[in-house]
């Protein structure tokens, strides 16, 4: 398991991160956003779509009340948002863990409500706020694609960002 943690000091450093991160992401990645409101997930998203499918970066908006919004692209991405649903057997039972395993890339806010649901090969991104704009941004890889991914990312890092 790797693990690299980043701190980004306004909306658009976290936006940029994310982008460089879409700009790698390949058909079937899982994305687990973790954090508090307001810690930059939908930012972090919003930059994801711009390096992932740059098309759809404009449609990004927290899909709290909807669950899902789906951005078009090759491949599309899915993005979630599960504060809403209290538990795992809710997101089964609307059938989303179908998205997961899938030819996308998902993206999931709120996704430790996932619990046995999460995929075991995924991206965990964790938020948490470090003082006014600035957040300590954690990404950890779980398994072989994910960390491959993960080191490519941290290749590409500015110094001044990387905390470990």
């Amino acid at each position: 398991m790797k693990r690299l943690s980043l701190a980004t000091s306004s909306p658009a450093e976290t936006e940029e991160l994310g982008r460089r991160l879409g700009e790698m992401l390949i058909p079937g990645t899982f994305v687990a956003l973790c954090g508090e409101l307001g810690g930059g997930k939908t930012c972090f998203t919003r930059g994801v779509v711009s390096g992932a499918a740059p098309q759809s970066a404009h449609l990004v908006a927290s899909p709290t009340f909807a669950i899902m919004n789906e951005y078009p692209g090759t491949p599309p991405i899915y993005h979630f948002d599960f504060y809403r649903l209290s538990s795992c057997h809710e997101i089964a039972e609307l059938g989303f863990e179908d998205f997961f395993q899938g030819e996308g890339i998902c993206l999931a806010e709120w996704s430790e409500r996932l619990e046995e649901l999460l995929p075991v090969e995924r991206l965990s991104v964790t938020f948490q706020h470090d003082g006014d704009d600035r957040r300590i941004i954690t990404i950890q890889a779980e398994g072989a694609g994910p960390e491959a991914l993960l080191e490519r990312l941290d290749a590409r890092q500015e110094p001044r960002n990387a905390l470990t």
